[in-house]
């Protein structure tokens, strides 16, 4: 099986109010945000473009669901299809079903503290 983990795809936590949150960081930090929050720009140790997202969502987000947590990490992973079967016969706990968009396929699972966890195989060429 190739490398699980590659690295970190995101960074999600809930604000009271993300429009201000978002202003905040480009003001006093220089983050670049739009309507998602902030894309940073990267290479792979082969020298292919990779991204990471930092995203604020509103308080009353349920797309953290079942994790009460105020936070959700995204990892960008390597076959995400083949990873989700070698992490349900690991007895890890599998959220809902994959999700494929012209970005990538995504997967959720729960770690051991039952934090929500975004699994992201990426085509970060669809973001530029």
């Amino acid at each position: 099986m190739k490398k699980r983990v590659t690295g970190i795809g995101g960074l999600f936590f809930k604000t009271n109010n993300p429009t201000d949150t978002k202003d905040w960081y480009k003001k006093h930090l220089g983050f670049n945000t739009d309507d998602w929050g902030c894309t940073f720009w990267w290479k792979d140790q082969k020298g292919k473009d990779c991204s990471t997202q930092w995203s604020p969502f509103a308080k009353d987000t349920d797309y953290y669901e079942p994790s009460k947590k105020d936070f959700m990490f995204n990892y960008r992973v390597e076959n995400l299809e083949d990873l989700l079967k070698v992490l349900k016969e690991e007895g890890v706990t599998i959220v809902g079903e994959m999700q494929t968009y012209d970005y990538g396929k995504f997967g959720w699972i729960l770690d051991n503290d039952g934090n929500k966890i975004e699994l992201w195989e990426p085509i970060d060429a669809a973001f530029q």
